[in-house]
């Protein structure tokens, strides 16, 4: 599979075959489980030791603690038959608390450090990712500028935290200051870090801002993609080094022309155990009255700039990481394609073609679905299903 060069592409050859669609389900709005409404799931990721997935949940704990939830998704060759959810687990903070709402904190948010109130206060879950080494929850969380009803500006970080499979608090790792809210220009409100990943059998975290920081220019248009960073570090949290990705612009309206929208990267997913250079990447656009376009990528950063010295990438000489099409989800027959926000490797089908299992934020709206897609690829040069 070979995608046409765009501006700012290099030509690349995926290396998936064929992908095609095992089914989708959609969850009950406002599901009820164990005393928490089930919706915001925007992030998902397969745990191999327990067979289970793990499903984040951006509710910032309003309707109920931040948390994550387990599942059983039952899939195979012939398609994606059920999915169960088996548990819930509330994040903690360091004194073992779970995370209140922005409205339960209140005013004692402005007793913490700035570097402490994303550790003890609201946050804003979007992804997890199982440590394979250690098994514990590596989630990023995505920060929150808001003005309280006393007209104080309440600024909480974004970070990468790791937690306990149930959920206390270990610690976070650095981010770099140029993607906090406090140290900075910094990114734009709700897009910061979204997506992340372990690579290098478990010693790398590879993370992605959604859309581009204040400083490297303006978000994507109809007529214009933008640039946005993809942070490499080591498990321990020193930071190695960053890459530029290229993001498509934005779609047109229903008439062609532009419209109120966003894209962005929303999921990361190294795309073997292994790898340090090729990952999965999300590109997830909404457009007012044309709905959502979700494209995934292989990324490849081999052969890109270490962009992590500079202070812009506007008018930068750098080359970004290679980007291939692998699906455009538009393609593959589904009746409706909701706000994808997260995808994992499932486990292998008895075809030798991987599987691929993404997941839907709702927001909560009585508008959106929780919607839960399976895919199968075969490996290039493998074979598929008929």
């Amino acid at each position: 599979m070979e995608e046409k060069c765009r501006a700012g592409w290099q030509r690349t050859r995926c290396r998936y075959g064929p992908v095609r669609l095992l089914g989708a389900r959609i969850l009950p709005h406002h599901l009820q489980f164990r005393g928490t409404t089930v919706g915001g799931l925007s992030g998902i990721d397969y745990d191999t030791r327990t067979a289970r997935y793990l499903l984040v949940s951006d509710d910032r704990s309003v309707l109920a603690p931040a948390r994550f939830y387990t599942a059983q998704i039952e899939l195979d060759a012939g398609g994606l038959h059920d999915i169960v959810l088996t548990g819930v687990t509330f994040f903690r903070r360091p004194d073992g608390k779970a995370y209140p709402s922005l409205d339960e904190w209140g005013p004692e948010q402005f007793g913490f450090p700035p570097a402490d109130r994303g550790v003890f206060g609201t946050v804003d879950p979007e992804e997890i990712r199982v440590d394979p080494r250690t098994g514990y929850m590596l989630w990023s969380q995505e920060g929150i500028l808001a003005e309280s009803g006393a007209g104080e500006r309440i600024v909480v970080d974004p970070a990468l935290r790791i937690s306990t499979p149930d959920g206390c608090f270990v610690r976070d790792l650095p981010v770099p200051c140029t993607e906090l809210y406090s140290g900075g220009p910094g990114p734009r409100q709700d897009r910061a870090i979204e997506s992340v990943t372990y690579a290098g059998h478990g010693n790398l975290v590879v993370s992605v801002l959604e859309d581009p920081l204040l400083v490297d220019g303006p978000e994507p248009t109809v007529l214009a993609g933008g640039l946005t960073r993809m942070t490499v570090q080591s498990s321990e949290g020193k930071i190695l080094a960053q890459y530029a990705y290229e993001l498509d612009p934005l779609p047109p309206g229903p008439d062609g022309t532009a419209a109120d929208g966003n894209t962005g990267v929303s999921s990361i997913l190294a795309c073997d155990p292994g790898t340090s250079t090729r990952f999965l990447v999300l590109e997830r656009a909404f457009v007012a009255g044309r709905g959502n376009r979700v494209r995934v990528y292989e990324a490849d950063v081999s052969r890109a700039t270490d962009v992590l010295a500079a202070p812009s990438l506007v008018g930068a000489p750098i080359t970004p990481a290679r980007k291939t099409l692998l699906v455009d989800l538009a393609d593959m027959g589904l009746d409706r394609l909701e706000n994808i926000e997260g995808m994992t490797w499932g486990p292998d089908v008895c075809t030798g073609e991987r599987t691929l299992v993404l997941v839907s934020d709702d927001n909560f709206s009585a508008t959106q679905r929780t919607q839960v897609i399976a895919l199968a690829m075969a490996r290039a040069g493998g074979t598929r299903a008929a």
